[in-house]
């Protein structure tokens, strides 16, 4: 019986759990809190099931050979046949210390002394930082909460682990302002603000690129209409290749100055592209709401 296999792990505070519940309401059978020694263990009872089924397993840094042991696991698994991913989960290092501090917890790896202080706190995600260096570097897929709440979270994670393109790969958009930073994790990145910018029509300045009216304003330029034309003759050619080479999500970001017009008109006409190359994808508006 085939096994897909989905490792969650990520920051402290970074919403894994959340991310773990959207995965249950993909029908994921998801085990929380796993040691990483005991991966290879949930593979075997799997492959002993009669139907295939997608596992996800939670995974967090508070063993100090956790990466040893991820990494052991990991290579268990592989021989047994299993598919896996690792799903990242990480956020700002100011925006972790507020959630920390706002719920009263100590971060796992704050030294006992002061746990409960910001020092204390901000200490131990530096060395959890540290620690999951190398496992971020090998993962699949990173999403950044910084900007995001838990149910914000859990769709974003529905819309990604969606229903993958005919080869297997499942394909997101995200748009984003530039001046509210790039998101991580993103692996084709596109400049928008190449095209006139519709914020200085004082018309459109108050709406998206939702709007019919922003869409033509956006789409008239011939500029605009030549990038979409090469972006899909490139897609045309990199998306069968990336699914070729075992890779199963790929993350396109889409940026302007403010992330709610450009980005969002020229996103939408991506996705179009992408539904005909075979590969239905979900729009994640970042910055969409924000001034």
């Amino acid at each position: 019986m085939a096994v897909d296999l989905t490792i969650v792990t990520g920051m402290s505070g970074a919403g894994r759990s959340a991310a773990a519940d959207g995965l249950e309401d993909l029908g994921f059978f998801v085990i929380d809190n796993l040691p990483p020694a005991l991966i290879s263990k949930v593979a075997e009872l799997a492959g002993s099931g009669e139907r295939s089924k997608n596992y996800a397993v939670v995974v967090d840094v508070r063993s100090g050979s956790f990466v040893d042991d991820l990494v052991a696991a990991l290579a268990v698994v592989h021989e047994q046949g299993v598919r896996t991913q690792i799903l990242f989960l990480d956020a700002s290092d100011d925006v972790l210390v507020r959630r920390f501090e706002a719920s009263r917890r100590p971060h796992p790896l704050a030294d006992a002394t002061n746990a409960g202080e910001g020092t204390g706190i901000a200490s131990g995600i530096e060395r959890e930082r540290v620690l999951l260096e190398s496992i971020k570097g090998q993962s699949d897929l990173i999403i950044d909460t910084t900007s995001t709440n838990v149910q914000e979270l859990r769709n974003r994670v529905r819309e990604v682990f969606g229903e993958p393109g005919s080869d297997g790969l499942n394909v997101s958009l995200v748009t984003f302002g530039f001046k509210h930073g790039v998101p991580l994790g993103v692996d084709l990145l596109f400049d928008c603000r190449f095209l006139p910018n519709p914020y200085w029509d004082e018309r459109l300045r108050p709406l998206t690129g939702e709007s019919s009216k922003v869409k033509r304003a956006v789409l008239r330029h011939v500029e605009a209409k030549d990038f979409l034309a090469e972006l899909e003759r490139m897609l045309g050619t990199v998306l069968p290749a990336y699914a070729r080479e075992g890779k199963s999500h790929l993350s396109i970001g889409l940026g302007c100055t403010g992330g709610r017009h450009r980005s969002v008109v020229l996103a939408g006409e991506v996705a179009k592209t992408l539904s005909a190359l075979g590969y239905p994808a979900q729009i994640h508006h970042r910055d969409i709401e924000r001034d």
